[in-house]
């Protein structure tokens, strides 16, 4: 899991395709009118409660306001949003399905409200200085800054704000589309005055996906194909714009001088470094020994392999590379190797239980991973919203609707994976795993099993890169002692991306954020919708009405008490329908730099703030050899 030039009422079609961009009718743009009944102004948005912080604050607490504007910073892709690839990209536009995108390019757009790392649901004014929002809380009407400008001069106006909630709702990427279904429309009331309306059955947390959405210009997409591909980098208005690219090697940004922006209590003491450049590898190797010579120069490791057995150099024996490991008070993200049920040989869940039984994760931790992380069992660990022990009253109220349509264990001690005896073949689980595939009509034929059908078990494990075949390859020897064919296919990056985009694989691994508060984005990985479309982030498929109805309670919920048990029901439903095989986190961040670098005295209370807090240190710099 993860940022309209009004010309007058009248309406006018823009993009190939004919998608409008709203203005409301004429007598409506009036700001200083007196609030209606029930309505209410605020420089930001939360989900529950007031503002941390007051209308005048002057910047969030965590930066440093007069650090320096200086250097580069040069890394990896680590998250992907849109249709951004890890190891290649053949497109600057990444808000929509086709192509591979590139690295980066949230950081050439502006958005409406700016989120803080010290709160975990609540946006401030970035774009918008203040909103107005109805008492039913359906329509928000955000003021807009007047001098706000896209790069090239021009001025950003409710109506290009209008253009681009519509424009991502009907033909962006299917995430954008999935969580914007909801919004009922967005109209331009006059140059600096966007409305948006949400539907009566709008989500509890629309508002704040409305406000972190990108903004685009209508005048420069006017005569563009927003669907299809491009080299050529959109119009923006962020703190960045690209710089320079080399097709599938890297990308560089250039920080805007005189970005319109920078002054705002939301920007102070952020977006420090002149340029950022992202660098492309398809091999986790080569990419270290690119840290090692200095090609990068900030690298956040996730193998641990690599982190205790390679940073060993002579730049980290001579103190100009640092390492550390960062605590981050963040909840786990959900990685794990996903069934896709959409194929025959996964939908019955006896048989995904059964392969689930064959990964050893005691032995591969010991053996494999210097014992350094913990094992997942739930797709909200380390965090309150994980479901333990049985139910409550509370959770049950909410489960009881569906008891025929779940398994026995919903309703029962949750489900978590059983502990191994660290032999890495387990001959106890290997024979629960052997039962349940007979259970479930299969049947052996000499070293081979056989699927109810008389087909024979074959399992394709498919990634673009071999960094998790250590893990995977003992994985697979487990089930092979059952009578499967389980293999891994490595593909490019590219090829991979096209097939998940379509859901031709047996099981991927992925590794997913649900955020710090659950809330309507679980409709993209989870829900039903999501996995009936091309480019859907729901990879496993999973189709389940329990699973969609409790992803509306918590979209719907109206305290964190409510959020808290649809959340840990949500949670119960997931893991006992088996779905995926859960991998293993980390609980916090190992990153390597050079030492050029240098970081506020404060940390925010979510996330570690690096290296995005960080600003360049000439003095450091000069000290560790570290080129700018």
């Amino acid at each position: 899991m993860t940022k309209n030039r009004d010309r007058g009422p009248s309406r006018r079609t823009v993009v190939a395709g004919g998608l409008a961009a709203a203005v409301a009718p004429a007598g409506l743009s009036g700001w200083d009118r007196a609030l209606a009944q029930g309505e209410t102004e605020s420089h930001g948005l939360s989900l529950f409660g007031d503002l941390a912080l007051p209308p005048d604050f002057k910047h969030f607490r965590y930066v440093n306001p007069n650090a320096p504007k200086a250097g580069i910073l040069r890394i990896q892709i680590k998250s992907t949003s849109g249709n951004q690839n890890f190891d290649t990209f053949n497109t600057l536009n990444h808000l929509v399905l086709r192509g591979d995108g590139a690295a980066g390019m949230d950081s050439i757009y502006d958005t409406l409200m700016s989120g803080t790392a010290d709160e975990a649901s609540a946006q401030y004014g970035l774009v918008a200085r203040a909103v107005r929002v109805s008492g039913d809380k359906r329509v928000y009407r955000f003021l807009l800054r007047p001098e706000a400008r896209f790069h090239d001069g021009s001025k950003l106006t409710a109506r290009d704000v209008a253009f681009s909630l519509n424009i991502l709702k009907a033909k962006g990427h299917p995430s954008f589309r999935v969580i914007l279904q909801q919004m009922e429309s967005a109209v331009a009331d006059s140059d600096e005055i966007a409305t948006v309306t949400l539907s009566a059955n709008r989500s509890r947390d629309l508002h704040l996906v409305i406000g972190g959405m990108p903004i685009l210009s209508e005048a420069y997409w006017r005569d563009r194909d927003f669907e299809a591909a491009t080299m050529e980098s959109p119009l923006g208005s962020g703190a960045y714009k690209v710089a320079q690219f080399e097709q599938g090697r890297f990308i560089e940004f250039a920080l805007v001088p005189d970005y319109w922006g920078k002054d705002l209590p939301v920007n102070v003491g952020q977006n420090n470094f002149a340029r950022m450049r992202y660098e492309y590898y398809r091999d986790r190797q080569v990419a270290f020994e690119g840290f090692k010579s200095g090609v990068l120069n900030y690298n956040q490791e996730f193998t641990s392999r690599f982190w205790h057995t390679l940073y060993d150099f002579p730049a980290i024996r001579e103190n100009r590379v640092k390492r550390e490991e960062l605590e981050t008070g963040l909840p786990a993200t959900a990685q794990g190797w996903w069934f896709n049920q959409r194929r025959e040989q996964f939908k019955d869940i006896r048989i995904r239980k059964a392969i689930a039984l064959c990964f050893d994760f005691e032995w591969t931790n010991k053996n494999i991973m210097f014992s350094s992380y913990r094992r997942t069992t739930s797709f909200f660990d380390n965090s309150d919203f994980k479901a333990v022990g049985k139910p409550s009253p509370e959770e049950l109220a909410l489960l009881e609707p569906f008891r025929d349509k779940a398994p026995p264990e919903t309703f029962d001690e949750v489900w978590v994976p059983p502990v191994s005896d660290g032999s890495g073949a387990d001959r106890n689980l290997l024979r629960q795993a052997d039962q349940l595939l007979r259970d479930a009509g299969c049947k052996r034929q000499g070293n081979a099993l056989m699927l109810p059908d008389g087909k024979p078990f074959r399992i394709e494990f498919l990634d673009f890169q071999a960094a998790l075949q250590p893990h995977t390859q003992p994985f697979q020897a487990n089930l092979k002692r059952l009578g499967i064919d389980a293999f891994s296919r490595i593909i490019d990056a590219a090829q991979y991306e096209a097939r998940m985009k379509d859901f031709d694989f047996d099981i991927a691994s992925r590794n997913m954020s649900n955020g710090l508060i659950p809330g309507d984005t679980l409709r993209i990985v989870y829900g039903s919708e999501s996995g009936k479309h091309s480019g859907g982030r729901n990879m496993g498929g999973v189709d389940n009405p329990c699973v969609d109805a409790l992803i509306d309670r918590i979209g719907r919920a109206e305290s964190m008490q409510e959020i808290t048990v649809a959340t840990r029901a949500l949670d119960r439903v997931m893991r006992s329908g088996h779905y995926w095989v859960p991998m293993f986190y980390l609980g916090k961040e190992w990153v390597a730099y050079w030492d050029a670098f240098s970081r506020p005295d404060v940390k925010p209370k979510y996330g570690s703030g690096a290296p995005g807090l960080w600003w360049w240190d000439a003095d450091k710099a000069k000290a560790s050899g570290t080129q700018g």
